[in-house]
């Protein structure tokens, strides 16, 4: 293939889903024409080594396939060429000129949505950070549990930074693509009128969540000391809205709990070495023990030794049914 085909090819020939064609032809043309797929991939996301194994399938599947019909570039295992004639300083810099035109073009006429799942959140998350939180999901979604082959990951801030969320490690965890905006959809429901209209005078979670000391929050839920604790740092996660059962939980209610249940152990674990597991519930119904009747989620830490004979564990509630 001669520069002048190559340029034409660009210019007028190539139709474009996104812009790794042209990244690819100018990523193999500052490369000196030839690449392997992982420095190529290195290329499109030079700074983030948990999506390189990402780009090295969407290169393979994709831009490397298409281009190769066309006969712009030819691979050979790992590497990858590009099978034009040698070109001047200054056809190169045409043609890189050329491909940097279409990425533009293609980012302008699609807007943020060309890379829409790194643009959801600009607070930068470090290295050594956010190794540690994909090494802790285990390289899966914390919703769907895809997994880092199949969709990229990134790390999402459970409470939000517009809510107050910091960028730390007991906030942050790993949603896909997908997950991460599916999360972050606006929703037009006033929680606040709801939970205004559920308030309880003489409840006193209720009265908690105005002015008593919490741990965390969200939209939904808050978490605070328990007054009673079976172990030091038990902590109770309560649901704003004022309702008795646990089973009366909506969904969002359901999640905002959750993810404060998550924050509130990583946050035991980091401060509390001597804590080795947890357990973890709600009492739902007098004769299930139920006594403050606004719902309420403990989280209790455990430690070695704090009781003779831990097996059983939550089947405890009916002490002769505990041992199995």
């Amino acid at each position: 293939m001669t520069f002048a085909e190559l340029r034409d090819f660009l210019a007028s020939t190539m139709r474009m889903s996104h812009i790794y064609q042209p990244l690819l032809i100018k990523s193999l043309i500052e490369s000196g024409g030839i690449s392997t797929i992982r420095q190529l991939a290195a290329n499109f996301l030079a700074s983030d080594e948990s999506q390189i194994l990402y780009y090295e399938k969407r290169l393979k599947e994709m831009p490397i396939k298409v281009l190769s019909k066309h006969g712009i570039i030819a691979r050979d295992g790992e590497l990858v060429s590009l099978k034009v004639r040698k070109m001047t300083l200054e056809q190169k810099a045409e043609i890189k000129k050329l491909c940097e035109q279409k990425i533009q073009e293609f980012i302008v006429s699609r807007g943020l949505s060309t890379w829409d799942y790194r643009l959801l959140d600009d607070t930068a998350v470090s290295d050594v950070l956010r190794y540690q939180v994909l090494k802790e999901a285990k390289g899966r979604c914390a919703l769907c549990g895809i997994t880092i082959d199949d969709k990229p990951l990134d790390i999402d801030h459970i409470i939000p930074k517009a809510k107050g969320g910091k960028t730390v490690y007991e906030n942050l965890q790993v949603l896909c693509s997908t997950c991460n905006r599916t999360k972050r959809d606006t929703d037009d429901t006033d929680f606040r009128k709801i939970i205004a209209e559920d308030y309880k005078e003489d409840c006193i979670f209720c009265k908690k969540s105005r002015g008593g000391k919490i741990l965390h929050e969200n939209d939904y839920a808050f978490a605070t000391l328990d007054g009673y604790p079976v172990s030091e740092g038990h902590t109770l996660i309560i649901p704003k809205r004022h309702f008795s059962d646990y089973f009366d939980i909506t969904q969002k209610e359901h999640i905002a709990v959750h993810d404060i249940i998550r924050i509130r152990r990583k946050e035991l674990l980091r401060s509390d070495s001597s804590i080795e597991g947890f357990n973890t519930g709600a009492n739902s119904g007098e004769v299930a023990g139920q006594t403050i009747w606004h719902c309420h989620i403990h989280l209790i830490p455990r430690r070695k030794g704090d009781t003779l004979n831990p097996r059983g564990g939550v089947r405890g509630v009916i002490p002769h049914r505990m041992n199995y």
